[in-house]
């Protein structure tokens, strides 16, 4: 939760939130507000969250990958903006404002994929840990650190604690200290560590395994995935095994199945 500096606004004449999509629908959003470390403002949660929407009404969309300008990932929230407002209306209104974003992302259909080139630090680290996969360079450091300035992370201590491990996770959050790219793919919050020179390189080949997979498979297997995790055993199983006969009666899987046995490649690689 590092304080930014002065100034969140974008270099002159940008918008806070780059976004692209290419033509094997892959979307690109880049937080750019490199100068104040690209905080999670009111600006930059809308825009986001208005992003997030186009990719959910897009059948096309593929993957998206969160990226970030400059040399920090994320440095969490404002805090100058929410000091500049000490009214508890106004804080309940923009934690359920960052709560609705992090649940957008994991209602997704298609995989999110975080590039993380720098600092993430507390609803920076929250928006790592809440993406389906995360790939780092091996400069960047993640942390929790709002306890330093007196406000526990409880919001990033959602994502974080269904990452990694509750006592690694508590202990993060309480002593707001940071960790190396290495011990985050370590304890399960980022999945690749890469040279900063080979980051692109890393991401695009993980973006090229997912976009191979047929993307109903990936749309059901991650809704499947998160339900499960939040159940129990029983209930688990049962949403599994119905989303496997559901897979299964899909012409994906008939087809993947069938060029299977017949020597082949599916006909959806093509």
């Amino acid at each position: 939760m590092t304080e930014p500096t002065p100034t969140s606004s974008p270099p002159a004449g940008e918008p806070v939130l780059l976004q692209s999509r290419d033509a094997r629908g892959v979307y690109t959003l880049t937080l750019n507000t490199p100068r104040s470390f690209n905080v999670l403002s009111e600006a930059m949660l809308s825009a986001l969250q208005a992003a997030v929407a186009s990719v959910a009404a897009d059948p096309q969309a593929r993957l998206v990958v969160m990226a970030a300008s400059g040399r920090a990932f994320c440095a969490g929230h404002d805090l100058k903006q929410m000091r500049a407002s000490p009214e508890l209306a106004y804080y309940q209104k923009l934690f359920a404002q960052c709560s609705r974003l992090m649940l957008a992302i994991r209602q997704l259909e298609v995989p999110v994929v975080a590039r993380v080139q720098g600092l993430a630090t507390a609803a920076g680290c929250q928006l790592v840990a809440q993406c389906d996969l995360a790939v780092a360079s091996d400069n960047a450091t993640f942390g929790v650190n709002g306890i330093d300035v007196g406000l526990f992370c409880a919001t990033p201590s959602v994502a974080l604690s269904r990452n990694i491990l509750p006592k690694q996770a508590m202990e993060m959050l309480l002593t707001g200290d940071f960790i190396s790219a290495e011990e985050a793919r370590a304890r399960g919050l980022v999945n690749r560590v890469v040279a900063p020179d080979a980051l692109d390189a890393a991401l695009h080949t993980l973006v090229d395994r997912i976009l191979a997979k047929p993307r109903e498979a990936v749309a059901m297997g991650k809704a499947l995935f998160y339900r499960q995790l939040e159940t129990g055993i029983e209930s688990a199983y049962q949403l599994a095994g119905q989303t496997m006969a559901c897979n299964m009666a899909h012409d994906v899987a008939q087809e993947g199945v069938q060029a299977f046995i017949d020597k082949r490649a599916p006909s959806w690689r093509a």
